[in-house]
């Protein structure tokens, strides 16, 4: 059984991000970044992920003599639009009713900073479909205070589960970090031997 031995800085705050490093078995210590998230006039979404997770591994990498920190950024996308996380009720009702009965894309950009050495960045795509929602369900969700903090106003690992008919892609992106994306990076990063036992 293989096992990673580099321990990873994670550049981020989410639970959900730590919580899948942890079940991969992947050594992490946390150092939020607290950068400044707002998106620029007219930039794509692709764009707007990548620069953030990279901008929040560079922040953290320069505070740090040596290690490799992982920063990541997930949005979500329909029709074109972005959508962030809500700023309340109305903000989470607004964009649950953008994704009710039809298919989004969920984005996490992910960089990966050797300190003192290079930087890796990519991201991953997930389309995912909401069953149709009445106006009570989009309420009860609401009130369990679950989409606050969450992009597009949902996490799909509670109780939104209920709601999602199909995924096409990677689940753990939709949670905020594609780990297989990560585990590639580091690979790529640093010549890592993987121990097979």
């Amino acid at each position: 059984m293989s096992h990673l031995r580099e321990k990873l800085v994670l550049a981020s705050g989410s639970p959900r991000r730590a919580e899948i490093l942890e079940r991969a078995g992947w050594p992490y210590e946390v150092i939020v970044a607290g950068i400044d998230e707002t998106l620029h006039a007219r930039e794509p979404a692709v764009a707007y992920v990548q620069r953030l997770a990279r901008s929040k591994a560079e922040a953290v990498a320069q505070k740090l003599e040596e290690g490799l920190v992982l920063g990541a950024d997930t949005t979500v996308v329909i029709a074109g639009q972005i959508l962030g996380q809500p700023q309340d009720d109305a903000d989470a009702r607004r964009m649950l009713k953008l994704l009710n009965g039809k298919w989004h894309e969920v984005l996490t950009g992910v960089a990966l900073v050797r300190v003192g050495g290079e930087t890796r960045v990519d991201y991953e795509t997930t389309h995912v479909r909401f069953a149709e929602m009445s106006e009570s369900e989009i309420d009860w969700y609401i009130s369990t205070g679950e989409p606050f903090g969450k992009a597009g106003a949902y996490g799909i690992q509670g109780k939104a589960a209920l709601f999602i008919e199909e995924i096409q892609g990677d689940y753990f992106n939709i949670m905020g970090l594609p780990i297989r994306l990560v585990y590639e990076l580091a690979a790529d990063n640093t010549d890592r031997k993987i121990d097979q036992r």
